[in-house]
């Protein structure tokens, strides 16, 4: 699937076997900018003693306001085969992570499948959290059947001028819509143990930007219209402008228009949903990216 890659909507259609690059900006290589513990995600994928992340390099959208824009435009990160990638699972694992969550993985859809299938025969057991913006194609998510248990999708847009506007992809809204929908048919039903540790299921995370409320309220009552509780929505207060972005991204989100977004949820009738502190805005989320200076093919 590398040979001409179409693994997100941009169909490049590039080699990345012989070293072409596409969008993401990768070649076949696994570039990996960070694998630890990760105690930032939902309370169904954290839990107490963290999730397992795996970071990859590059990313397929082109987001104006990335916070981690460092890892996504693919200027760090070190090489890993899947064999590596199966081990380094297996050590977190260790660690005693909940999960394993694959984050920005669209673009290493095949790399994914194949190292948990390597993972899995080295006696790995653990859920397989993908998360993604949600821009790749309908045929990459069903690829994925058998390899993730926990989708963990972006909702970013509701227009396809603010898609273009700020992540470069005029479609990202009718694909991100379309990948979901094919996620709820893999996993129709949440599954949660006895921890409150989630095992199966979607949790669609709607990231409010600045003066982008109605937006934000149309995605929310799309998808409770469409999946009713039979998914978990985060409603996300987190943004953080990072410097020379233009208004209105260039502030945090108020505590009234975060308000507003829950009060909205509450008069749908939403149950099965997450929310932040409106002091998680000032809180880090950015991990460090730094921390293999001893791997080979360090970017």
């Amino acid at each position: 699937m590398y040979r001409e890659c179409r693994l997100c909507h941009r169909n490049c259609g590039v080699d990345r076997t012989v070293g072409e690059r596409g969008i993401c900006k990768m070649t076949s290589e696994i570039y990996v900018a960070r694998i630890a513990p990760h105690m930032w995600e939902e309370p169904p994928i954290s839990g107490k003693r963290g999730s397992g992340t795996v970071f990859f390099s590059g990313c397929s959208l082109g987001c104006i306001y990335c916070q981690n824009k460092e890892i996504s435009r693919g200027e760090c990160g070190s090489i890993y085969t899947e064999d590596e990638l199966a081990d380094a699972m297996i050590r977190l694992a260790g660690e005693g992570v909940h999960n394993i969550n694959f984050v920005t993985p669209t673009h290493y859809a095949p790399s994914v499948k194949k190292s948990v299938k390597i993972a899995r025969n080295k006696g790995l057991m653990l859920p397989i959290v993908y998360n993604t913006g949600s821009y790749e194609t309908p045929e990459t998510v069903r690829m994925l059947k058998d390899t993730v248990d926990i989708w963990l999708p972006d909702l970013k847009y509701y227009k396809s001028s603010t898609a273009e506007k700020y992540s470069s992809a005029p479609d990202l809204a009718n694909a991100a819509r379309e990948a979901i929908d094919e996620m709820v048919k893999l996993c129709p039903e949440p599954i949660i143990d006895s921890e409150g540790i989630m095992q199966k299921g979607v949790i669609v995370r709607i990231l409010l930007l600045p003066m982008h409320i109605a937006e934000a309220k149309l995605n929310l009552k799309y998808l409770y219209e469409k999946y009713g509780d039979s998914i978990y929505i985060s409603l996300m207060s987190q943004y953080t402008p990072s410097e020379g972005l233009p208004p209105p991204l260039d502030r945090r989100v108020t505590r009234a228009e975060y308000e507003e977004l829950i009060e909205y949820a509450e008069r749908l009738g939403v149950k099965n949903a997450f929310i932040q502190e409106h002091s998680s805005a000032s809180e880090s989320f950015i991990p460090d990216f730094n921390i293999y200076s001893d791997r080979k093919g360090k970017k």
